[in-house]
């Protein structure tokens, strides 16, 4: 199994601060945490809060923007995933899993959990990172 990578770091750059965009209007105007798997789980199973319409924006704004991007640019975006349907829902259902068991995702803890100095983000990011450069060693190296 190959899994493909590339860096390309103005892109990079670019997608982190519009992320980080994102996540500070989320707070400034609606007092919210850009946790994708938080809006995207109470999306699936509505909490009655009266935010369905907000969290389905902000889920349809993060399918969107690659459309947006490449109809402004004319380069469409293209996934560069060299595994089978199989292992991508297997290491779906993992992230998810640890999503949920980890009260939360790289995008609440990394990016807004971090940036409010939080020690319990500190203690998931480092356990996502260290998870996922373990990962790929096994990918890469050893199976």
């Amino acid at each position: 199994m190959t899994v493909a990578s590339s860096f390309t770091p103005l892109a990079s750059l670019a997608g982190g601060a519009l992320i980080g965009l994102a996540a500070a209007m989320l707070m400034l105007f609606q007092g919210r945490i850009a946790g994708i798997s938080g809006i995207v789980s109470r999306l699936l199973l509505p909490a009655g809060d009266g935010q369905s319409w907000g969290r389905l924006a902000f889920v349809a704004g993060l399918v969107l923007a690659p459309l947006v991007y490449g109809a402004l640019t004319g380069i469409a975006p293209q996934p560069n995933i060299e595994t089978g349907p199989f292992l991508l829902v297997v290491a779906g259902g993992l992230v998810g899993f640890g999503a949920v068991w980890g009260n939360g995702c790289t995008s609440g803890h990394g990016i807004c959990g971090l940036s409010r100095l939080s020690l319990r983000s500190a203690v998931a990011v480092a356990t996502f990172m260290t998870t996922a450069i373990a990962t790929v060693f096994l990918v890469r190296h050893v199976l």
